[in-house]
C-alpha cells in the first residue's frame, strides 16, 4: 500500500514548495466546508526535495495544473506526480507586462527603468487587471475551474511564487464556491508568509540589477489591495462578479454547479 498523506493548512506540507497547500477546509457564506484532498494551490514543482518527494506523491495528484509562461515551464520544468496528467495552461500573453518579469530582473538596465521609482507598485496593480480581462487569462482560467469541476481529482495548480497568478485562481474558484470576500481574502494573504523560495531568486536578481531590495520588494508579497484592483476591474469592465463569470470567462452553470458538488460537503 503506498504512503497516504494527511493533509492540513498549519504548517508547511513541503518545506521545497512552501506555498503548496490544500483549499480544502475553507468554510463558504451558505455552510459548506471545501473538501479537503481535492484541489492544491501551490508554487513552482520543480525543486520538490528528494526526501519530501513521498509526501508528493502521497496526495495521490491526477492533474497538475501549470500556469507559467512557456519559458517559465522550459527553464524550470516541474515534477509530475507518478499518474498524474500534466496541463500547461497559461493565464497570461508572454509578451504581456505582467509576464516573465524575471527576465526583465535579468537585465540591469532593463529592470531599473521598470521597477525604480516606486514602479513595482504600479507594476503589480498592471499584473492583477489583466489578470480579469487578458484573453489569455480569460482561456486559462476558464480551462482551471473545468478541470477542478470535472476532475480527476486531485489536482493542484500553480505558477511560480503561487501568489498572484494562483492567487487568482484560487480567490476564482473559492468565490464560485460560496466564500465570502474575508476567507478568500485571508487565504490570498496566507501566501506572505510562504516566500522563502522567491525571496532568495528575487535578492539575487535585485543585487544583479543594482535595485535595492525596497524597490522590488512590492513583488515579492501580496496585497489586499492588489486584490481589490482585480475585484474593481471586474466591476468596471463587466459590471459584476456574475457577468464576469458568465460573459467573460464563459463558464456555465451547469460547469459551477458540478464544481460545487464535486468540492463541497
Amino acid at each position: 500500500m503506498g504512503i497516504v498523506t494527511v493533509v492540513t493548512n498549519d504548517g508547511f506540507l513541503l518545506s521545497s514548495a512552501p506555498n503548496f497547500r490544500d483549499l480544502g477546509g475553507l468554510r463558504t457564506a451558505t455552510g459548506h466546508t471545501v473538501r479537503r484532498g481535492l484541489v492544491y494551490r501551490s508554487d513552482a514543482l520543480h525543486s520538490i526535495d528528494a526526501d519530501e518527494l513521498p509526501v508528493y506523491e502521497g496526495l495521490g495528484i491526477r492533474q497538475l495544473v501549470d500556469l507559467r509562461t512557456p519559458h517559465e515551464r522550459q527553464s524550470l520544468p516541474d515534477i509530475t506526480p507518478e499518474g498524474a496528467e500534466y496541463a500547461a495552461v497559461a493565464v497570461q500573453d508572454p509578451e504581456a507586462a505582467g509576464a516573465n518579469f524575471s527576465l526583465s530582473l535579468a537585465d540591469p538596465e532593463k529592470a531599473r527603468s521598470m521597477f525604480a521609482d516606486g514602479a513595482a507598485e504600479r507594476f503589480m496593480h498592471q499584473v492583477y487587471r489583466e489578470l480579469v480581462t487578458d484573453a489569455e487569462a480569460l482561456t486559462g482560467y476558464r480551462d482551471l475551474v473545468e478541470r477542478a469541476a470535472k476532475g480527476p481529482t486531485a489536482l493542484v495548480f500553480h505558477c511560480s511564487a503561487g501568489k498572484d497568478r494562483t492567487g487568482w485562481g484560487a480567490a476564482l474558484i473559492l468565490q464560485l464556491l460560496g466564500a465570502d470576500r474575508a476567507t478568500v481574502v485571508a487565504d490570498y494573504l496566507a501566501s506572505n508568509e510562504r516566500q522563502a523560495n522567491t525571496d532568495k531568486w528575487m535578492r539575487a536578481l535585485a543585487r544583479n540589477s543594482g535595485l535595492d531590495w525596497e524597490q522590488v520588494a512590492p513583488m515579492t508579497r501580496v496585497r489586499a489591495e492588489y486584490l481589490d484592483t482585480s475585484y474593481a476591474h471586474i466591476d468596471e469592465v463587466y459590471g459584476s462578479f456574475d457577468n464576469y463569470v458568465a460573459d467573460g470567462l464563459k463558464l456555465s452553470e451547469a460547469t459551477v454547479e458540478r464544481l460545487r458538488e464535486r468540492l463541497l460537503v
